[in-house]
């Protein structure tokens, strides 16, 4: 009996993929505890998420625990994105909040700055940058990232706008627990952060491409190699009567570059409008 194996074999783009990925994993968890240990931990400030919770956790009790409590907490999410949630990703989350607990063990607390407005923005940019960067690889920092992902997906809404609502209720325990003045420092890094969020994490972001091209046939079979439906339009040029055609599809932001890699591979002559779409009725696919 001959017995036949379709197992896809690992190629070097594939693995060049995987350790790019991991790479920018490891690196978003080192920017997530330098934002918390150089800038808001020394102020007592929150970051929002799990690290606020554990934050305010290590602020009543002990500091020098916030990595371990970061880490306790963040378990049982993880724990629960793999069943709900899918392998690969919930496998690079834990990537992110195994490498953040040990930057946050070994970075030292040190105050970059005496002034809590300028740790709050700075440590809200660094911060945003490590999730951004991390949700941009396929995974994310843990926690409120996952319930956010889940949330975004299902609901089409701004990743960073899901997390400003979580994050604000962790904001309030903070002025609750130890002072107003620093839940209202730490208000001001959570809308930093959750603006640099938006601009890094784009999958939420929808264009509508208008290709206009000559090379019809071509252009379809290389545009139905990407996720998302194709409209097409016969059309004519108002100045020389010629025929065209003019084919639609809505992408995201974050796509838009094989897009137009694809476009300029097939038809360099092409014409394309771009246009950013405000809102989407029907069926799309959107990304995982």
């Amino acid at each position: 009996m001959h017995v036949r194996n379709y197992a896809v074999p690992l190629t070097t783009g594939t693995v060049g993929k995987r350790v790019r990925e991991i790479t920018i994993i490891i690196f978003s968890a080192f920017l997530l505890a330098c934002g918390l240990k150089l800038f808001l931990i020394p102020h007592q400030l929150l970051s929002g998420g799990v690290a606020g919770v554990a934050s305010i956790i290590g602020y009543l009790s002990n500091p020098k625990y916030i990595s371990l409590i970061y880490f306790s907490i963040n378990l049982p999410i993880l724990i629960w994105g793999y069943i709900a949630v899918g392998k690969k990703y919930i496998c690079l989350s834990m990537l992110s909040v195994l490498s953040t607990t040990w930057f946050l063990s070994l970075i030292p607390a040190v105050q970059l700055t005496h002034d809590p407005i300028l740790a709050s923005i700075f440590g809200g940019v660094i911060i945003a940058a490590g999730v951004g960067f991390s949700l941009r690889a396929g995974g994310s920092s843990g926690g409120f990232d996952i319930l956010g992902s889940i949330i975004t997906r299902k609901r089409d809404i701004p990743m960073g706008s899901v997390m400003f609502v979580m994050d604000g209720i962790v904001i309030l325990s903070l002025g609750f627990f130890k002072s107003w003045d620093s839940a209202l420092y730490a208000m001001l890094c959570i809308f930093v952060k959750s603006r640099v969020v938006d601009m890094i994490h784009i999958r939420h972001v929808k264009l509508t491409c208008f290709i206009v091209t000559k090379e019809r046939e071509q252009m379809l079979e290389r545009l139905k190699e990407l996720p998302h439906g194709i409209t097409v339009v016969n059309a004519e040029g108002g100045y020389s009567h010629e025929g065209n055609t003019m084919l639609m599809t809505v992408t995201t932001r974050y796509e838009l570059a094989q897009l137009r890699k694809t476009i300029l591979e097939t038809d360099p002559h092409s014409f394309v409008n771009v246009l950013e779409t405000v809102e989407i009725l029907g069926r799309f696919r959107r990304l995982s």
